[in-house]
């Protein structure tokens, strides 16, 4: 089976949420860098509203925080909707050719994760996602992925997991699975990099890696 991230993985939404956190934080008068936001990447919600709330300092009201990078996110993606990954089509027609399972397994909400799915129009394309209220602690727990090996009734040690961020691999790796890097952000932090088992470019390169193990 093949289990995959969802942001920054096969939708670009990590970038449109750096956007809205950022420019939240700027209209409450928080100057904080991009690099900051970018680092959050991979992390669940709760996560990163404590590292924001660290990095703003106790004067932040996180209820106006949230509400106001929500607003500003939905403004965003309606005008430049969300882009999707490279090489995911082409991918998921050689893990459906080669009969293979497949699911997400996501750091967020799952109220969050459809809504994302919708707006780059391929939620049809996903009947299974486990998203981060489904289990008890996410990323890099790997509570994620054992659900995930559950639902599709595959051993987690016979699962491939692509993930494009540290907290993701880290999860994979305490969950026992081999681990595929395609990292969203470049350079790839060496100290990433050495926890996959092996690193892509793109989506469309593993759908490649994966055609060949049946040729």
């Amino acid at each position: 089976a093949v289990i995959l991230d969802m942001d920054g993985l096969i939708i670009n939404t990590e970038e449109t949420y750096c956007f809205a956190w950022r420019q939240a934080a700027l209209a409450m008068g928080y100057e904080i860098s991009e690099p900051f936001f970018q680092s959050l990447c991979g992390l669940h919600y709760q996560s990163v509203e404590s590292k924001i709330s660290e990095a703003c300092g106790p004067g932040l009201q996180l209820d106006q925080f949230r509400r106001l990078s929500g607003e500003i996110w939905r403004n965003y993606v309606a005008q430049h909707g969300i882009e999707i990954r490279k090489g995911l089509f082409q991918l998921l027609d050689v893990i459906k050719r080669e009969s293979l399972k497949y699911c997400l397994a996501t750091n967020s909400l799952e109220h969050n994760a459809n809504e994302c799915l919708s707006i780059a129009g391929i939620r049809d394309l996903f009947s299974t996602v486990i998203a981060r209220d489904h289990v008890k602690s996410g990323k890099p727990s790997p509570d994620l992925f054992f659900k995930a090996s559950e639902k599709l009734n595959v051993p987690i040690s016979d699962c491939l997991i692509v993930e494009d961020s540290y907290t993701g691999l880290q999860a994979a790796r305490n969950a026992g699975a081999f681990c595929v890097l395609i990292p969203s952000i470049q350079p790839v932090d060496p100290a990433t990099a050495s926890m996959a088992d092996l690193i892509l470019n793109d989506l469309a390169e593993l759908s490649d890696e994966i055609e060949a193990k049946f040729t």
